[in-house]
């Protein structure tokens, strides 16, 4: 095997070992955003239904200020 085939064949592996760990990382905050918006789910559901339909509305207002100052 020569020397320009063992440095390629070593890139590769470092290539996929990079891969690997970013896929690993991925996965990971996929998962710790899953648990997040179950949380979020589990609290909202314990509120009556007055309170729950006040934070909604409130998130909802929020998110559309957002939406509206980033347009402009």
């Amino acid at each position: 095997m020569s020397v320009s085939t063992r440095i390629i064949r070593g890139a590769l592996l470092a290539a996929a070992a990079v891969l690997a760990a970013a896929a690993y990382q991925l996965r990971e905050k996929h998962q710790e955003a899953e648990l997040t918006v179950q949380n979020i789910h589990d609290q909202l559901d314990a509120l009556d239904p007055a309170t729950r339909a006040a934070v909604v509305g409130r998130l909802t207002s929020d998110e559309v200020i957002k939406v509206h100052e980033h347009h402009q």
